[in-house]
């Protein structure tokens, strides 16, 4: 899967739409395992897929890696603050 992420810049602002890949969050897995820090690129991508972040918790394959302490720790050190699904 290929996340694409589509900004339109106008006259009074941007919009932007995010297509939800979990495989986009796979830059985060070591420190979603471990006490090792998130990476400049995970939370790039944590950022970037945020708005999915609910969706990866509603299901059953992915729940055990997004809704973690340590998912939640390296979303809260990379500035992104967790949804409340």
């Amino acid at each position: 899967m290929v996340a694409v992420v589509v900004a339109a810049a106008g006259g009074g602002g941007v919009a932007a739409a995010v297509t939800c890949s979990p495989l986009q969050l796979s830059s985060c897995v070591s420190a979603i395992r471990s006490s090792t820090p998130p990476s400049k690129l995970c939370c790039t991508k944590i950022k970037e897929q945020r708005p999915c972040l609910c969706q990866y918790m509603k299901n059953p394959a992915l729940k055990p890696y997004v809704n973690t302490p340590n998912a939640r720790k390296v979303a809260s050190t990379c500035g992104t603050p967790f949804p409340k699904c």
